[in-house]
């Protein structure tokens, strides 16, 4: 199957000579050009899942594929987009210059589907190509970092919390932005939010997690027609959806909140 393949995923970490266990029996399918979105209370191991898919940690057990191979080979090959929540650009960089770094590394042997250039016109940054980090928005900062995710034209695009950082009107105004560049681009991406409207506005599928250890406890699917515009809020459906993950969510929490409240009004 072509696009991303998680099948019975455990990770584990050594802690004080014990094994502690992060991620549990973790299984993710997503179509080539899909979007997914991973959500769940902090701890449950979602970005541990994200650096899996990146090959930055190895599983315990279980496979991970993306477009039928391994993450150490989509690595080697360059087709891995990384977006973070901090935009991590170099501040001595300019706008295109960070957008060309990754093409810097892999050198003259790789021919990107789009030029930084077209990249920075894409994301919106027309005019600022030689502005610094330190003359950009926070929202501007996001843009740059993902059409640097972008250039080298990688098979997924994976997210983490990528707009954690910003005020609630900015964070609406940079998910349509990606949802436009996504839908140019057609790219595979999976990413973590801790906003539940986020992952309903955003995904075709969304994959609730329960912590110790972290697990997938519901997949939603969201049918909801794109292209995604401010009017798909209002629209009966996405708050069907918005409900049912609420629901997922915290349906395991919901006795030990209970129970929390019940005892500080002892």
């Amino acid at each position: 199957m072509s696009g991303l393949s998680i099948q019975n995923v455990h990770k584990s970490f050594s802690l004080d000579g014990r094994a502690v266990p992060a991620l549990e029996n973790v299984s993710i399918e997503l179509e080539a050009g899909q979007f997914g979105a991973l959500i769940g209370p902090s701890g449950c191991g979602k970005s541990t899942l994200l650096r899996m898919v990146a090959d930055v940690f190895s599983p315990t057990a279980g496979q991970i594929a993306i477009d039928g191979a391994p993450p150490q080979q989509a690595r080697r090959d360059h087709q891995i987009g990384f977006v973070f929540q901090e935009a991590t650009l170099l501040p001595w960089r300019s706008v295109i210059e960070n957008v060309r770094l990754p093409l810097e590394v892999l050198g003259r042997g790789h021919t990107p589907a789009r030029t930084p250039e077209e990249l920075v016109r894409l994301v919106g940054l027309a005019g600022y190509e030689h502005a610094y980090p330190s003359q950009l928005s926070g929202g501007m900062q996001q843009r740059c970092a993902i059409a640097r995710a972008l250039v080298a034209s990688p098979r997924i695009l994976l997210l983490d919390e990528p707009f954690g950082a910003l005020d609630e009107v900015m964070r609406y105004r940079m998910n349509f932005e990606l949802l436009r560049i996504r839908a140019e681009t057609r790219t595979t991406a999976l990413m973590v939010t801790h906003s539940i409207e986020e992952a309903v506005l955003m995904a075709d599928r969304v994959f609730v997690f329960a912590a110790k250890p972290g697990r997938v406890i519901e997949t939603v699917e969201v049918d909801l027609p794109r292209p995604r515009r401010l009017a798909t809020m209002d629209d009966p459906r996405f708050n069907a959806t918005v409900d049912r993950v609420r629901h997922a969510l915290f349906g395991g929490l919901a006795h030990d909140i209970d129970h929390q409240i019940e005892a500080e009004h002892v």
